[in-house]
């Protein structure tokens, strides 16, 4: 029987890099006994196997069908423990539980005095670097030993832990609020996109206010602004107010400037924040002080002191690239973002494990509008299939929509349009079902469904007929995403003009900039 290659024992094998497999079998080759056994034959017939195929394993003869599962899971447990001992892998929150570990094994012991020394210090260093999460867990563990064992002044040595233990689990729960109101808003701009109504507007705002925890703000740590600048911006990005999101993206890059040492504790978060600050001003299309903080980042993530591993390698590559297409897409320089196309599709295989499905769709998006802009039709309809045609894709219900009109935009201008009433067909039904209907598509559909019956001389007149129709919902609050997707303008603007989209785009970036 031959599996998917996303065994999780495979997949955690093929990440392995040549030091963490010498590690590993150094670190089973410590007990004499491990040389022949069924675990480590197992790992090295898999590290070298370029697929996961179970009857290959058997027909080894190392292992039985009936032993198999728990071979796997035997050594998959040792994999992570020797990972676990790698001090790639060992960092500030590994460092504290392993002493919470030490301290609890010296208080079995009944060695209460040593446990407690060891505790104290590791809640020190927890507490320094905003762990709150591991303080409360330290405090609970100190109480224990405390009601067993008389230190010092018990009257005020219990008030101390009492009013710790207030205090973390107070910051705690509004960490906790944060965080869960946080997801939820991440989760419905993945699921339905930007708000497409006053009345949705008005439910948004209205959980926004009613899960906000109170709090004030002079009380509150790093990582409880984290949450909060992470909330604010999602009620940004759904509201469409993006200058909102860059204010709490620029506020959340700022924090990690007050707090440098969090950058190395909480790299991703760093990465992320910086990511949406970009995004932000992409909205706002303000390419100067884009490129000042991709080149900061770009500069930072470069320094020696700032971490590396397999997680981080991949988020870099997600948004490095689609930084830099931003950047393109933002000056006009379609050519410029080909020109990174094969690197980008290299990077999606070697990271397909790592980014999920979702970022891959978007940027297949983005090179398609590449393609589109520059008049590659064909090659923009071949991404967008790979869209249109996911049939598991269950997020981002606005990019599935968008795709399927800008490959109807594609079609017609391949001269493809044989087909055109039967994709207007599917469109309009999939949009419908979709509820995504808005009036701009409404308008675009209309049109295109016209436009097989118009006479070659009024071509032009229908182009502009319907620019002028369009143009009033540029600035529309709930239409506007529209063209946030699909520059819809230029494209009728190049109809009209008879000059190529991409030179278009690019020269309203150079009036706007002159």
């Amino acid at each position: 029987m031959i599996r998917d290659q996303k065994d999780n024992l495979f997949l955690l094998i093929k990440s392995l890099t040549k030091s963490e497999k010498r590690q590993f079998k150094l670190y089973v080759g410590r007990i004499e006994g491990n040389t022949d056994a069924k675990f480590l034959n197992l790992f090295n017939f898999l590290d070298k196997s370029p697929k996961y195929n179970e009857k290959e394993i058997l027909d080894t003869g190392f292992v039985k069908k009936q032993q198999l599962a728990n071979v796997k899971a035997h050594l998959y447990k040792q994999i992570l423990i020797s990972l676990k001992l790698n001090p790639l892998h060992q960092n500030l929150r590994s460092q504290v539980r392993e002493q919470t570990e030490f301290a609890t094994i010296l208080y079995h012991k009944g060695l209460y005095k040593q446990s407690l020394k060891i505790l104290d210090k590791a809640k020190e260093l927890a507490f320094t670097h905003e762990e709150k999460t591991l303080v409360y867990e330290i405090v609970e563990l100190e109480k224990l030993i405390e009601s067993q064992y008389i230190t010092r002044s018990i009257e005020s040595r219990a008030d101390d832990l009492i009013d710790q233990s207030n205090s973390v689990s107070e910051l705690n729960i509004i960490a906790g609020r944060l965080s869960n109101l946080s997801l939820k808003l991440y989760s419905i701009i993945l699921k339905s996109g930007y708000v497409k109504s006053d009345e949705q507007k008005i439910e948004i705002l209205n959980y926004f206010r009613q899960n906000l925890p109170e709090f004030d703000i002079k009380d509150i740590g790093f990582r409880e602004k984290l949450w909060l600048y992470n909330s604010y911006l999602w009620l940004s990005f759904l509201v469409q107010d993006f200058s909102a999101c860059y204010k709490y993206s620029k506020k959340w890059v700022e924090l990690f400037q007050d707090f440098p040492k969090m950058i190395s504790l909480n790299p991703v978060w760093y990465l992320k924040g910086n990511q949406y600050l970009l995004e932000s001003l992409f909205f706002i299309q303000d390419h100067r002080r884009f490129e000042l903080v991709m080149e900061e980042l770009e500069a930072n993530i470069q320094d020696k002191s700032f971490p590396k591993d397999d997680n981080i390698e991949g988020l870099v590559f997600l948004y490095l690239n689609t930084d830099k297409l931003n950047l393109c897409f933002m000056k006009g320089l379609f050519d410029e973002g080909l020109a990174l196309v094969d690197n980008i599709q290299k990077g999606i295989k070697r990271f397909k494990n790592r980014i999920d499905e979702h970022h891959i769709m978007v940027f297949y998006y983005k090179i398609a509008s590449l393609h589109f802009c520059v008049g590659n039709n064909k090659e923009c309809i071949r991404f967008l299939n790979y869209i249109i045609n996911n049939k598991s894709l269950s997020m981002r219900e606005d990019l599935m929509c968008f795709s399927r009109i800008l490959s109807l935009f594609a079609h017609y201008d391949a001269g493809m349009d044989y087909h055109l009433e039967i994709q207007l067909r599917s469109t309009y039904k999939f949009l419908m079902k979709m509820n995504e209907l808005n009036e701009v598509q409404t308008e675009i559909i209309t049109f295109l469904k016209k436009l097989p019956d118009i006479y070659p001389h009024d071509v032009k007149a229908a182009f502009e007929s319907v620019l002028i129709k369009l143009k009033k919902y540029e600035h529309d609050p709930y239409e506007r995403r529209a063209f946030l997707y699909l520059d819809i303008i230029s494209w009728l603007e190049s109809k009209i003009n008879n000059v190529p989209v991409d030179q278009i785009i690019r020269n309203k970036f150079l009036a706007r900039n002159a």
